[in-house]
């Protein structure tokens, strides 16, 4: 995974919002490893605190913003089609769970 882009890059632009069971500044975890469209792995254990999400009707882009640090914000890129992510994105909270 990259650096990251500075703080506020996506999220001062995207309004914030709830993505099924995410709410922007709660802290999630992976409980089920998935990769996204650009082939990066998310491994079980990994953390990020959710920002926003963005839907791209065009090719079916769903982008989840993120930050694993709290200075730095990531840009996970999915594809909702079945052969891509959408079966990652309709089980979403079999994937990551929210942080107690």
């Amino acid at each position: 995974m990259s650096d990251g882009a500075p703080k506020g890059t996506w999220s001062t632009k995207i309004p914030p919002g709830p993505y099924r069971h995410m709410l922007p500044g709660r802290r999630y975890r992976v409980v089920r490893e998935f990769i996204d469209f650009d082939k990066g792995v998310h491994p079980v254990g990994e953390e990020w605190t959710y920002l926003c999400t963005a839907f791209l009707p065009y090719d079916a882009g769903r982008s989840i913003f993120v930050s694993f640090d709290g200075t730095h914000e990531w840009h996970i890129r999915m594809q909702d089609y079945p052969e891509e992510q959408q079966p990652i994105l309709d089980a979403l909270p079999d994937y990551i769970e929210p942080i107690p």
